[in-house]
């Protein structure tokens, strides 16, 4: 699930800096999208993490 919905804010990110910012530079839409990507993997991720332990200490 995680990696679906890096995917898609990548696509969306990128459709963003290219139809609605129109940036001339596809460097700069790949990076932009590229992070903006990245940055949901690792939200998500934390967030996961973060629950996974809250249901650890519930068992000890």
């Amino acid at each position: 699930m995680q990696e679906i919905l890096s995917l898609a804010t990548y696509l969306v990110a990128w459709l963003i800096c290219d139809w609605v910012i129109k940036f001339e530079s596809g460097l700069v839409s790949l990076i932009i999208s590229l992070a903006s990507a990245i940055g949901v993997y690792v939200i998500i991720g934390l967030k996961d993490k973060r629950n996974y332990d809250d249901e650890d200490d519930e068992y000890n």
